[in-house]
């Protein structure tokens, strides 16, 4: 049973009540007329009430149903947008976290490469902190760039010169000017102390030390790797950081001039790169002169070949000329044979063609003594 059907009900159930009890109570002064028409009015109000309150609750029954309807109809929209909703979310969610992931993987990946990287740089850091190994870097970075520009035969490591003295490099040119000698040096020391200089004092100091450490390796080179007669009348000093090379040349011009003047030429690996292959130029140069006279005995035979090549060629011209003469001559003799084949084709033989018959034979006989 429904709500508004249940209190129409109970209304009318306590209306009726009311009235009954009204009319046990002054039902026994009234008269009977006037009870029964009481009644009857209270009976018609009671049916015609009972009548609006059955109309209001079916109106209500049919509003509550149509908006029972309409409240499912919103609810399973709603649930429709949000289950699709949910399953947009997800799957947005889920490529989400896919290419989170992903990123991690990438991220992870270069933590462990900067952490190698890192192993590596201090690795780097110990090796340059110590001055043999600094030398030995120095030295490995020079083989690199020696090996990759030059031809196994044009250079020697740790070659020994006169007075016991070992060079990094002797590359091996010929008079003049000579073999070239090249030692690697590295002032990582007092470049560092001008780099991280505070003041102007700090600065001073390093700027010193500097100038000394350059000064003291190019006297040492020019002593120990110039020797005349045995070395070119120059020598190269090998530094293998970009870095301290523009700082030398940058605020340190005074050394530079120096270095020239002790026929020592400073260089970073970039223009030991480009010296190199000026180098391997000059070799070239002189090998070719070396072979130039194989060269030129290749030639000679060379010539000789085509000398002969021209006399049977010239051979081979008269053979054709022959040729083609004697084939004029087989062209002659073929024509006439044609023509002596028409004119027999051309005889009649008959009575009264015999004496011409008889003179053909005169006739080719006079052609053959002709020919």
């Amino acid at each position: 049973m429904s709500t508004p059907l249940l209190i129409t009900l109970i209304v009318f159930a306590a209306l009726f009540g009311v009235g009954l009890v009204a009319l046990l109570m002054h039902g026994r002064d009234a008269k009977s007329g006037v009870l029964e028409e009481s009644f009857e009015r209270l009976v018609a109000q009671q049916s015609e009430l009972a009548g609006r309150l059955t109309a209001m609750a079916e109106a209500q029954s049919l509003g509550q149903s149509a908006l029972t309807t309409t409240l499912n109809e919103r609810l399973d929209q709603v649930s429709t947008r949000m289950g699709m909703s949910l399953e947009e979310s997800s799957t947005k969610t889920v490529e989400s976290l896919t290419t989170l992931a992903a990123r991690l993987a990438v991220i992870d990946q270069a933590q462990k490469n900067i952490t190698e990287l890192s192993s590596q740089v201090v690795g780097l850091q110990d090796i340059l902190a110590n001055r043999q190994a600094r030398g030995a870097f120095g030295e490995v970075q020079l083989q690199d760039i020696v090996t990759n520009a030059l031809p196994p035969s044009a250079y020697a490591f740790q070659a020994t010169l006169p007075g016991n003295v070992r060079a990094d490099c002797l590359i091996h040119l010929p008079n003049p000017p000579g073999s070239i000698a090249i030692d690697a040096k590295f002032p990582l020391d007092a470049y560092h102390m001008l780099r991280n200089a505070s003041d102007d004092n700090e600065r001073l100091l390093a700027q010193r030390q500097f100038r000394g450490d350059l000064l003291k390796h190019v006297k040492d080179i020019s002593e120990k790797y110039i020797v005349p007669g045995e070395t070119a009348e120059s020598a190269l000093m090998f530094l293998p950081s970009e870095a301290v090379y523009a700082e030398l040349h940058a605020n340190f011009p005074d050394v530079v001039t120096k270095s020239y003047q002790a026929r020592v030429w400073i260089v970073s690996p970039t223009t030991l790169m480009a010296t190199l292959n000026t180098v391997r130029a000059v070799l070239k140069d002189v090998e070719m002169r070396k072979q130039a006279g194989e060269i030129q005995k290749y030639v000679g035979l060379m010539l000789q070949d085509v000398t002969r090549l021209d006399t049977r060629v010239g051979n081979l011209e008269k053979h054709f000329q022959m040729a083609e003469k004697d084939i004029r001559d087989i062209r002659t003799s073929a024509d006439s044979i044609a023509k002596r084949g028409d004119k027999i084709h051309d005889v009649e033989l008959g009575e009264s063609d015999a004496p011409n018959a008889l003179a053909a034979p005169s006739v080719e006989r006079d052609l053959l003594t002709r020919e």
